[in-house]
């Protein structure tokens, strides 16, 4: 993480004493919140009680750091390795995380999922894999629209956990600042499983067959892991008889990402680090700023524009050439490589078209840029039952867009960026399970967007291995 070295208790329930609104300002470079919000940010909950804000981000402010600054540099050498095409991204998890999620089993769930498939990944393709969660942090989205209506009643839309209550009702549906420390609570809590599960022996590589041993087992793509990892385990012992045992095999890193979306989360966050005096949010490994809220002069930009953590930006079938290199001057002036990250979510049937322009300009200009794919926010659609869905088919389609695009420009597919669970869930439509609009309502379990589940997570990553190994080596007349 990053491992989670060190990490504190979290913030207790002790009284708080009200002070003016926005007391401290981190640093004179990071603007203060007041000024932030009068750059007109958008996609922010509308609180009733100023008071409980400020009380809520003075509480934030003195908490102690979620990550430390030392991981978020490591993690972000590790992205400048992907930026030279040596490594791979694969970011995934909820599309938005619920406090009610934060157990132990849904942890290591997601966490199982995601080193299932790095493994798949690492092996498959013989590349580095930079494994990052969207975990513990991801409790806020963007919404298109500010207000819900269920048969003739209007009510707030839901913000996710960090703003609001999912259930229907006025009094749920009302902005509460207190969430925000809640967020903060849970994402302690989860970071702290993470910790256990990935350096108390779960990620050891030697135990790559009890990651695989329920339902998924019995399915086409989990027998074709189970093959995968006989190979490995031989290879381990193959390693371990002749002396060579390193400790990467017995634990894993995995670092945590989410959307910086409430300024007030965020900027209360934001701290000065002992070591170079400057500002990291330590919410977050990574972070990063949504297709709704990437405005050049907008309040999202302006303040992650201040901090050193490894930062990502989305990029959908809006963005110009222009608008990419502004973000990448605005965002990354030094041209650091591992510090800034752009993640096309375009949708199948715009990838081919949408994402060379963006591509030949920034290569142009010689930034230093990781490209990754989400191949998910483009592909969504309402079933006939009236779920919101995405087909298995168009999300594999925008992923072998994505690599077709590289592979023609001579340029490096770094990673993916995917909303999964390691639940068996049915939210998406087709994969090996071949589910049906009709198996939807089966287990449909998000609050937010569909995700992948486990099995078609694992197959998702075997096809992309196979695109992974030819980018690798390709083939030459």
């Amino acid at each position: 993480m990053a491992r989670v070295r060190g990490q504190r208790p979290p913030v207790t329930e002790s009284r708080v004493t009200t002070r003016p609104a926005y007391p401290r300002q981190v640093t004179p470079s990071i603007p203060d919140l007041a000024s932030l919000h009068s750059m007109g940010a958008a996609q922010q909950p509308t609180y009733p009680d100023r008071a409980a804000v400020d009380a809520a981000v003075e509480r934030l402010r003195t908490a102690p750091p979620l990550v430390f600054a030392g991981e978020c540099d490591e993690l972000k050498e590790k992205i400048a390795a992907v930026v030279r095409g040596e490594a791979f991204i694969l970011q995934g998890g909820d599309c938005a995380e619920t406090f009610a999620g934060v157990t132990a089993d849904n942890v290591r769930n997601k966490l199982r999922v995601l080193l299932q498939m790095a493994v798949v990944l690492t092996y498959a393709a013989s590349v580095p894999v930079v494994k990052v969660g969207r975990i513990a942090g991801q409790y806020a989205k963007p919404r298109s629209s500010d207000f819900e209506t269920r048969n003739g009643v209007t009510l707030p839309a839901y913000r996710g956990d960090a703003v609001n209550g999912y259930d229907f009702t006025e009094e749920s549906r009302i902005p509460d600042p207190q969430r925000l420390v809640d967020v903060y609570n849970n994402s302690a809590a989860t970071l702290n499983l993470v910790r256990a599960f990935t350096t108390g022996g779960y990620a050891d590589l030697r135990q790559v067959h009890t990651w695989n041993t329920d339902f998924v087992r019995s399915s086409p793509v989990g027998r074709r892991y189970e093959k995968l990892a006989s190979e490995i385990e031989r290879a381990l012992t193959f390693m371990q008889a002749i002396g060579a045992d390193p400790d990467e095999f017995h634990r894993a890193d995995v670092h945590s990402s989410h959307e910086a979306l409430v300024l007030e989360y965020e900027h209360a966050l934001t701290r000065i680090d002992s070591r170079t005096q400057e500002p990291y949010d330590v919410s977050a490994h990574m972070v990063w700023i949504g297709e709704r809220t990437r405005q050049i002069d907008g309040a999202h930009v302006e303040l992650l524009s201040k901090i050193k953590n490894p930062i990502g930006v989305k990029l959908g079938p809006s963005t110009t050439p222009d608008d990419a290199i502004a973000l990448a001057r605005k965002l990354n002036p030094e041209n650091e490589p591992g510090r800034l990250t752009f993640i096309t979510r375009f949708g199948a049937s715009k990838i081919r078209e949408g994402l060379p322009p963006l591509i030949e300009k920034v290569q142009a200009e010689g930034l230093q840029v990781a490209w990754i794919c989400d191949p998910m926010h483009g592909n969504t659609f309402e079933a006939s039952s009236g779920y919101k869905t995405r087909s298995f088919d168009d999300v594999i389609d925008e992923v072998q867009g994505f690599f077709d695009v590289h592979a023609a420009l001579g340029t490096w597919p770094g990673g993916l960026h995917v909303e999964l669970t390691g639940d068996d869930v049915t939210e998406c439509v087709g994969g090996g399970e071949e589910l049906s609009a009709d198996d939807l309502s089966n287990r449909y379990e998000s609050v937010c967007d569909p995700r992948l589940n486990r099995v078609q997570s694992l197959e998702m990553a075997f096809l992309v291995a196979e695109m992974l190994s030819a980018a690798r080596c390709p083939k030459t007349d």
